[in-house]
């Protein structure tokens, strides 16, 4: 990220601008598909970067992209006013800022479980119901990641947190044990 400041900032500004107008969940989509966008087409955020592509140019590109998409007036204007402030740079750290401060506000956490195979459904949905019963408050969703090198076990990330239980670590953590015991290696 260039600027989490600046980008924290105009995602607030067009967070409370649209819950006063009543259009939260249409700017959220919004963001979204743009969030999406720039994840998926690395050319895409370099273009935004350039500083040879004038801001016109950018913002029809930007609209050509998002055509397909059904984008509320309330985004289209607040693009428009990043391209004229120069910040279209920006534009994938705001979409992506803008989306954490609305889940901060609707209480929505994100949770990845990352596990060495695939789940099924009833292992996901009891895994699910064990998160979902630390964080009553709050509305999970929950997002599921295979990594063949964890061998065994999963690793939960919850926000900041990392609960890593797997067999992976495990065998790092004898490694580490082994290998730091000094009086082994004076025999």
């Amino acid at each position: 990220m260039q600027n989490p400041r600046l980008a924290t900032r105009y995602a607030k500004s067009l967070l409370d601008l649209a819950v006063e107008r009543n259009s939260l969940d249409a700017v959220l989509q919004d963001m979204q598909s743009l969030n999406s966008i720039c994840e998926a087409s690395h050319d895409f955020a370099v273009m935004l970067r350039s500083p040879v592509i004038s801001g016109d140019k950018k913002l029809a590109v930007v609209f050509e992209v998002l055509k397909k998409y059904t984008i509320n007036e309330m985004t289209t204007a607040f693009i428009q006013l990043l391209v004229v402030k120069g910040r279209e740079l920006n534009l994938p750290e705001i979409a992506q800022a803008f989306i954490t401060q609305y889940n901060v506000a609707k209480n929505i956490r994100t949770v990845t479980l990352t596990t060495a195979s695939a789940m099924d459904d009833a292992v996901k949905a009891t895994i699910m119901g064990k998160i979902a019963g630390y964080m009553p408050k709050d509305t999970v969703n929950l997002k599921t990641a295979v990594d063949e090198s964890l061998i065994g076990g999963f690793v939960l990330e919850v926000e900041d947190r990392l609960y890593d239980a797997s067999v992976k670590k495990s065998l790092n953590d004898i490694r580490t044990k082994l290998l730091d015991y000094t009086y082994v290696t004076k025999i």
